[in-house]
Parts: C-alpha cells; sequence; structure tokens
C-alpha cells in the first residue's frame, strides 16, 4: 500500500491533536501521545512538526480558513435567500459551532501566546471586511455595516460563550430565531436592496 502523503499526514496530525484536546488543554498534551494518536512514529511526527505551536498553528488556520470558506460559499449561492435577515442568523449560526475548538483557540491566544494571537486578529479583520461588504450590499447606506459587522462577529463569541458554559435558561435555537426576526424587522423598514448593489456605507 503506498504511504500517505505528505498533506495527508499533516491531516492526520491535526484531526489527533483536535481530538485528544477535546480531552485536555493543549499544554498538557506531549507530542508522544499526538503521534500515537495519530499512529505514527515520533520520528514521522517530528518530520513535521517541530513543535505543538507549529500544529496549533495549523490548527488554527485550518478552523478558521474553513469557517471563512463555508461562509463565502453560503453568501455567493445564488441559490439560496441570502437577504439581510437571513445573512445576520446564518453569521451567528456557522461561528458558533464547534464552539469548543474556536474557545481553545482564543484562550490560547489570550494568554501569552502572541504570534497565535497576531495570527487570530488577521482572520478576525478579514471576517470583518467580508462582512461589512456583504451586509452593505444588503441593507440601506444610511446603516452602519462597519458595526453591524463587528456586532456580529462579538454576538457569535458570545453565542460560544454561553453554549460552553450551558447558561440556564439560554436556547441558541430561540436566540437564533429571534436575531432572523429583528433582521427582519431592519430590513423592512430600510428596505431591502438588490444584492451587487454599490451602496456602500462610507462614514462622514
Amino acid at each position: 500500500m503506498a504511504a500517505p502523503r505528505k498533506d495527508d499526514v499533516k491531516e492526520i496530525i491535526l484531526d489527533a491533536t483536535s481530538e485528544l484536546m477535546d480531552e485536555d488543554a493543549i499544554d498538557s498534551i506531549s507530542l508522544a501521545q499526538i503521534a500515537a494518536k495519530a499512529g505514527i512514529s515520533k520520528g514521522t511526527l517530528y518530520y513535521h512538526y517541530k513543535a505543538k505551536e507549529d500544529i496549533l498553528f495549523d490548527l488554527t488556520d485550518r478552523y478558521l480558513d474553513q469557517q471563512e470558506e463555508i461562509l463565502n460559499s453560503w453568501m455567493e449561492d445564488e441559490n439560496k435567500d441570502s437577504s439581510f435577515h437571513r445573512l445576520f442568523k446564518y453569521i451567528l449560526l456557522r461561528d458558533s459551532q464547534d464552539s469548543a475548538m474556536r474557545m481553545r483557540i482564543i484562550f490560547q491566544a489570550a494568554t501569552g501566546n502572541d504570534a497565535l494571537r497576531d495570527r487570530i486578529v488577521e482572520k478576525y479583520q478579514s471576517f470583518h471586511s467580508i462582512l461589512t461588504e456583504k451586509i452593505s450590499e444588503r441593507l440601506d447606506p444610511a446603516l452602519d455595516a462597519d458595526f453591524i459587522a463587528w456586532a456580529a462577529l462579538l454576538m457569535a463569541d458570545g453565542l460560544i460563550v454561553q453554549r460552553e458554559l450551558k447558561t440556564p435558561g439560554f436556547d441558541l435555537d430561540d436566540f437564533l430565531s429571534a436575531t432572523e426576526a429583528y433582521g427582519k424587522v431592519l430590513t423592512d423598514a430600510t428596505g431591502p436592496l438588490p444584492v451587487g448593489a454599490d451602496n456602500r456605507h462610507h462614514p462622514n
């Protein structure tokens, strides 16, 4: 049987690390544990990754790139109703999925891993730019698409916290339904604009 390609081995390592992180913090996981979980030798692991931080970087990039790719694919699908209220709901739904992984990444970035922090901040800025553009295409230009995009990202992170805390009385499905309803009120109040129109918000 042919040996796995280099990219396949790296994916196996990332999958194994992700599974181990379901049970423990990355700081408590050894490279030997990752190799064993991945079913490879330590030598093979060291060939691809010299340190756990490098694995965490690639795991973070993979997660965030997947999130961006899925969001872009949904927004550009001409067969979907991607009006503002549905877009806003989808942003919250997408970003709050796989909440455990997102919480672990944010925790590592916020507790001293500056290199990881820089990567996440860069991706947040990319998400924000994309959302601002797509929101401005769907709402009256008098509304601040920049602010609404940040609000969506902040709400998504807040949903992740509530899901992980399992806060009594908080129901994600109810919250998302209410969000969609309020978004539709906002759309109806200002009037929907044709998607693709040149109606971006420009601050004074």
